[in-house]
This record gives structure tokens, C-alpha cells and sequence, in this order.
């Protein structure tokens, strides 16, 4: 149970007057820990989306080729699907905070060799791919813990507003790192976004180092390690709305979710637009900002809905939008459509993430996010490697659009009150 802090006690005196809502992302804020927290890794993420998505945009330019593309996408997040099994048993084993600043630094450290590397103006492919690799096993094996950190930090009753908000700061920081750093790779070349990715990391070291944390239950610790490697597997397994939850989630991420990855390749051959310009970056800035708003309007303006309610309607929204931007032809369509596909797409992430959340216990926690991580961010580059050799051969129109088609069938499967849901 996390205790108030005297800065708390202050603030609810002062404050006294104001009607906080449980459960909204108002009153997860006000939570001293959880705020700090929360800043830190919303600096950091700005920097690490400046990275990921003109990673992608400087490989196509590079090589002209949608398979590097989706191998450079693979080696960013798919040590996720991989990894994230390990980091969720360490997160639940042993202390939280000195293995995130472990993974903290070490992403920073790639960072820096991954700024130097790009230099040249012809850099190893090969090298350059296991660069991208490093910094991928940082984050595939922090992942776990950072979302199972988060949650705690704030009573259990805010636990709806805390998981809306990790979604804005991961969609909002997707607004923001492209915007910023696609003025910097127009102007100066891709090695100053890498660089300043790299300082970002420190936002988030400091944000760890400073605040408190709750204890691991006390019985994390007392199993062998190779039972909590499948803990998390017997716990979903047990649970059918959390088997139904992971199942839409890895459909949803193989198929439907690799225009994300593919983004470059859609930008430069759908709609004709110059990868190292503004463009591009305000394409997925604008998409990311339709994320965040469908992540906080989970925490805000759906608050005190079913969450299990929300998810097939959004999914039928994602499925018509979607099919649309894989159809657009102009960049105007485009912008117009991006915000909206952003916003359905994180509706739907959010409100399956609130009901897998508050259906785990912290003993656990770790180990079933590992799985979630694993399902979301773990997936989508498996099926943007597989992905990116079909629209070399075909078209990315045909990809998006069997995308399009995989989540509209989703939504006869994606019955969550059905299965046991709260409704």
C-alpha cells in the first residue's frame, strides 16, 4: 500500500477544497513518487523516440530496402518477445530500482556508440544493426520491471489512472521525439539525435535514484527461479480474462500493428514524402498525439466505464481507419486520418492494459507484465520482419490492409465481460 508523504499531506491540505476522483489520472498524479517517476521516464522516452523513429527513416535512406527496415524494427524491440520473460523474473526477485538503472545505463551507453558509429557517411550495416540489437536487450529486459514499478507507486484504487497514463507519456513522447528530432536530422544528419537520445537517459537515472519504493512481497524471493520463470504463464493460464486479454493483444500486434514498423516505407511510397524532412516526423507526431489522447480519455473521460466495454468498439474504429491511412495517396489525407487510427489504436491498448492490471496481484506482477510486454511490444517486430520482405515483394497497401481486416475479425473474439470481465 503506498503511504503519503508529508509533500502529500501538504498538498491535500492545501488543496482541500478541490474534489479529486479516484481512479482518474488527476488523482494517479498525485502521487509524489509516481509523479517523479512518471517525469523521468516521459524525458527519457522523448529521446528514445527521436532515436526509433529516424532509425527507421535513416536505414531506408541508406539502403534503400524495406527488409533492413524491418531488421533494424527487429533488433529495436524484438528482444522483447525474447528477454522480457528474464526481466519480469528479476523484477519479481530482486530490487527493482538497481536493475532499471543498470538497464538505464547501459542503453545510454549504446546510445553513444550508436551516435559515433553514424558519423560516416557509409557505416556498417552489420555493425549498425547490433548496436540497435544492445540497446533493444536493455530495454527488453527493463521493461517488465519500469511497468510493474509504476502501478505501485500510486493507492491501488488510482491503479486505472497510473496505467493511462504510462500510455500518454509513451504516445505523447512519440509526438515530441519526432517532431524534434526530425529538425535536427533534416538539418544536422542522424548523429546529434542519437547523441541527445543519450543524454535523455539521465532524466530517467535521476527519477530512480530519488524516489522510494515498496518492498517485494515477502514470498517473491523464496521460490526457485526456474518456477518464477513460469509463474506468469500458470497465472494467465488460470484466468480466462487474462488469456482472452494476451490473445487479442498478439493477434492484434502481429497483424494489425506493423505500419508502425513500416512506417518509412508507407511514408516514402504511399505518399511520396521525403524521409529526412519535417514531414515525416509531424506524420508520426501527429499519430502518436491520436495516441495519447485515446490513452488519457481511458483515465479521464471513460473513467468510471467498463474498460472491458470499450474494447470492441475501438477496434472496429481501428479497423476502418486503418484501412484507410494504408489507402491514402496524399499527405493531407494522411494527417487527417493519422490522429484519429492513433487514437482508436490506444483505446484499445489502455483499456486492455487496465483490465490485465487490475486483475494481478504485486506478488506476481512482474512476470505477468513480462507477458504483456512480450505480447505487445515483443510481437509487433516479429511481424514486421516477417512483414517487410511481403511489401518489398507486394505492396504495403496489401500489408496494411490485411491488417485492417485481421482486427475487424478480432472484434467477434474480443468479448471481455463474456469471459469475466468487470462490465
Amino acid at each position: 500500500m503506498h503511504q503519503p508523504s508529508p509533500e502529500d499531506i501538504t498538498d491535500a491540505y492545501l488543496d482541500g477544497d478541490r474534489v479529486f476522483v479516484r481512479g482518474t489520472a488527476v488523482a494517479a498524479l498525485r502521487s509524489r513518487d509516481f509523479r517523479v517517476v512518471w517525469l523521468g521516464i516521459f524525458a527519457s522516452n522523448i529521446g528514445t523516440w527521436m532515436q526509433n523513429v529516424l532509425l527507421g527513416a535513416y536505414g531506408f535512406a541508406l539502403t534503400g530496402s524495406t527488409t533492413f527496415v524491418a531488421i533494424l524494427f527487429f533488433c529495436q524491440l524484438g528482444p522483447l518477445l525474447f528477454l522480457s520473460n528474464i526481466g519480469g523474473v528479476i523484477a519479481d526477485r530482486f530490487d527493482r530500482r538497481a536493475f532499471l538503472l543498470l538497464c538505464q545505463v547501459q542503453q545510454l551507453i549504446f546510445s553513444i556508440f550508436l551516435a559515433i558509429l553514424v558519423f560516416s557517411d557509409h557505416p556498417n550495416e552489420a555493425v549498425l544493426a547490433l548496436f540497435v540489437l544492445a540497446i533493444g536487450f536493455g530495454n527488453a529486459l527493463g521493461a517488465p520491471a519500469l511497468n510493474a514499478i509504476l502501478p505501485t507507486l500510486t493507492p491501488r484504487d488510482d491503479l486505472a489512472g497510473a496505467v493511462a497514463l504510462q500510455s500518454v507519456q509513451m504516445n505523447l513522447s512519440r509526438v515530441i521525439g519526432p517532431a524534434i528530432g526530425a529538425a535536427i536530422y533534416a538539418a544536422f544528419g542522424p548523429s546529434p539525435v542519437f547523441f541527445l537520445n543519450s543524454a535523455t537517459y539521465l532524466f530517467a537515472i535521476t527519477a530512480l535514484v530519488v524516489v522510494k519504493y515498496p518492498r517485494h512481497p515477502a514470498d517473491s524471493r523464496k521460490q526457485k527461479v526456474m518456477a518464477q520463470f513460469t509463474e506468469g504463464f500458470r497465472v494467465v493460464r488460470g484466468d480466462p480474462v487474462l488469456r482472452r486479454v494476451l490473445g487479442i493483444l498478439v493477434t492484434l500486434s502481429f497483424f494489425s500493428l506493423v505500419f508502425i514498423g513500416l512506417m518509412p516505407v508507407l511514408a516514402a511510397h504511399n505518399l511520396g514524402m521525403g524521409l529526412r524532412s519535417i514531414e515525416y516526423g509531424l506524420l508520426y507526431g501527429i499519430f502518436g498525439l491520436g495516441a495519447a489522447v485515446g490513452a488519457i480519455s481511458v483515465g479521464t473521460l471513460f473513467s468510471h466505464q467498463s474498460k472491458a466495454r470499450l474494447v470492441r468498439p475501438g477496434l472496429v474504429a481501428f479497423s476502418i481507419l486503418l484501412a484507410g491511412f494504408g489507402l491514402a495517396r496524399t499527405s493531407l489525407v494522411a494527417f487527417v486520418i493519422g490522429p484519429a487510427l492513433g487514437y482508436a489504436y490506444f483505446l484499445v491498448i489502455t483499456s486492455l492494459s487496465t483490465v490485465l492490471q487490475e486483475r494481478v496481484d504485486d506478488t506476481y506482477r512482474g512476470r505477468v507484465m513480462a507477458l504483456w510486454v512480450m505480447a505487445f511490444g515483443g510481437t509487433v517486430p516479429l511481424g514486421v520482419l516477417l512483414a517487410g520482405p511481403i511489401a518489398q515483394a507486394t505492396s504495403i497497401t496489401l500489408v496494411v490492409l490485411v491488417g485492417a481486416g485481421v482486427s475487424l475479425a478480432l472484434v467477434l473474439w474480443a468479448d471481455l465481460v463474456k469471459v469475466g470481465a468487470p462490465g
